[in-house]
C-alpha cells in the first residue's frame, strides 16, 4: 500500500539535494570527525543573533506572567509591531509604508505560500529567473499553479528580461525574484529591473489582469563593495516584497517575517484582505508571537556583516588557488562557481570524497555549477583548500 501520495514522493526526489549532503556531511563528521569534514552544503546562518534579542528574550519572559502575554493576535501580526516594521521598511525601500500594508507571516516561505494561495488560479504560471531556490516549484505546486523558469545570463547571471519577456503568456500571474540571489549572489541592478516592469506593464494590458512582481529579500542586508540592492516599489505597481529575519537576525528557527504590498498598488485592499485570510486558513493562524515580540525590540539590529564580508574574501581566495572559476558574489552568503567539465553531479561527488559538501547546481534548475555556502567559521573554509585542489586534479 502506498504510504505517500505520487506527487510528494516525485517532490521528495526533486528537493532532496541540500537535504542529501547535509546528511552526508553528517555521516562523514562522525566517521572523521567535524574538524575534517568542510560543510558548504547548508544556508543556516551560524552568527548569534544580535544582543537585542537576548535582551528582548529576558523582557518577554519577565512579563510571560501576564494575561494574554503569547495569546491571540490580529491575524496580520500585532499592530505595534507592524507599525514599528513600516516604519523600517519606509526607509529601507524609499516609499512611505504604512502598518496597513504590512503583514507578519510565518518566515518568508509562509508569506510566499500566503500570497500564491490568495491570487493563483489552477494553471497559471510563476516566472522566475533561474537558478532559483528549490522549493519556488514546490510552493506554487502546492495551489495548482506551475513554475517557469528562465534562464540567468552568465558570468553575472543578471535578468535576460527580453527572454522572460517572450516567456510571459495569458497563464502568467506572478513574476518572482530573489535579490540578493541564492545560489548566486547576484543582484539585479535598476536597469534590467525598470525594464522588466516595462514589460511586465505591456503583458498585463495584452491579457487584461496585473502581473505581480514579488520580490523575496532575505539577504536584502548582505551586499558587498557598496552595491545597491534597488526597491521595486518606486519601478513597478503591482509589486509585493517578501522578506523574513532569519539571516539579518539570525533568527531561522523562529519563523518570523513579512509582506509588504506597494503602497501605490491599485485595488491593494483586496489583496491585503485576501492575505489576511489565506496566512489563516493555510494554518499559520499567524507569525509566532514570542517571534514577534522579539522583532518589535530587535528592529534596526542586524548581525556583523563584517564576518561575512571576511569569510566571501576567504572562499574566493580557495577558488583561486584550487583554478575553479566563478563570479563574486554581490550579496549574500553563497557562491556558485562553474562545474570543471560542466558535469556538477560528477564534481560534488569528487568534492565529496575529499570530504567537501556542495550542492549540484542541478538542485536550483542550472547543472554545470554548484553552490557553496560560505555561513561556515573562516577557519573552516581556509582549511578546506587542500580538499578542492586534490578533487580539481581528481
Amino acid at each position: 500500500m502506498a504510504m505517500l501520495a505520487s506527487q510528494i514522493k516525485d517532490y521528495l526526489e526533486r528537493a532532496s539535494w541540500i537535504r542529501r549532503m547535509f546528511e552526508a556531511g553528517i555521516e562523514l563528521k562522525k566517521q572523521f570527525g567535524e574538524d575534517a569534514v568542510f560543510d558548504f552544503s547548508l544556508g543556516n546562518p551560524d552568527l548569534p543573533p544580535p544582543p537585542a534579542v537576548k535582551k528582548a528574550l529576558a523582557e518577554i519572559a519577565e512579563n510571560a506572567d501576564k494575561p494574554f502575554a503569547l495569546g491571540y493576535m490580529p491575524n496580520p501580526g500585532y499592530p505595534d509591531v507592524r507599525a514599528a516594521l513600516a516604519a523600517q521598511l519606509s526607509q529601507e525601500q524609499g516609499v512611505t509604508v504604512g502598518a496597513g500594508d504590512v503583514i507578519l507571516t510565518c518566515g518568508a516561505a509562509g508569506g510566499l505560500n500566503a500570497f500564491f494561495r490568495a491570487v493563483l488560479e489552477p494553471c497559471d504560471e510563476v516566472l522566475c529567473p533561474a537558478p532559483f531556490f528549490v522549493e519556488y516549484g514546490f510552493y506554487v505546486q502546492n495551489f495548482g499553479g506551475g513554475l517557469a523558469p528562465v534562464k540567468a545570463l552568465p558570468p553575472d547571471f543578471g535578468l535576460d528580461v527580453p527572454a522572460m519577456a517572450a516567456a510571459i503568456n495569458a497563464k502568467t500571474r506572478v513574476v518572482l525574484i530573489n535579490s540578493p540571489n541564492n545560489p548566486t549572489g547576484a543582484i539585479y541592478p535598476r536597469e534590467q529591473l525598470q525594464a522588466l516592469a516595462q514589460a511586465l506593464r505591456e503583458k498585463s494590458a495584452q491579457f487584461g489582469r496585473p502581473i505581480y512582481l514579488v520580490s523575496d529579500e532575505p539577504y536584502r542586508f548582505l551586499a558587498y563593495d557598496g552595491a545597491e540592492v534597488p526597491s521595486l516599489l518606486p519601478i513597478y505597481e503591482h509589486s509585493v516584497v517578501a522578506s523574513s529575519f532569519s539571516k539579518n537576525l539570525s533568527l531561522a528557527g523562529e519563523r518570523v517575517g513579512y509582506l509588504l504590498v506597494n503602497p501605490a498598488m491599485p485595488g491593494k485592499a483586496e489583496l491585503l484582505a485576501g492575505l489576511t485570510l489565506t496566512n489563516r486558513i493555510l494554518g499559520y493562524v499567524n507569525a509566532p508571537a514570542i517571534g514577534q515580540k522579539i522583532l518589535a525590540k530587535a528592529l534596526g539590529s542586524q548581525v556583523d556583516v563584517s564576518i561575512y564580508a571576511a569569510r566571501r574574501k576567504a572562499m574566493a581566495e580557495v577558488l583561486d588557488a584550487a583554478g575553479i572559476e566563478y563570479a563574486m558574489p554581490k550579496g549574500g552568503f553563497y557562491f556558485f562557481p562553474k562545474a570543471p567539465g560542466g558535469d556538477d553531479l560528477a564534481f560534488v561527488r569528487r568534492l565529496q570524497e575529499e570530504r567537501v559538501l556542495a550542492v549540484p547546481g542541478t538542485g536550483f534548475g542550472y547543472p554545470g555549477f554548484f553552490r557553496l555556502a560560505f555561513c561556515v567559521d573562516e577557519k573552516i573554509i581556509r582549511r578546506s583548500v587542500e580538499g578542492f585542489a586534490r578533487a580539481m586534479k581528481g
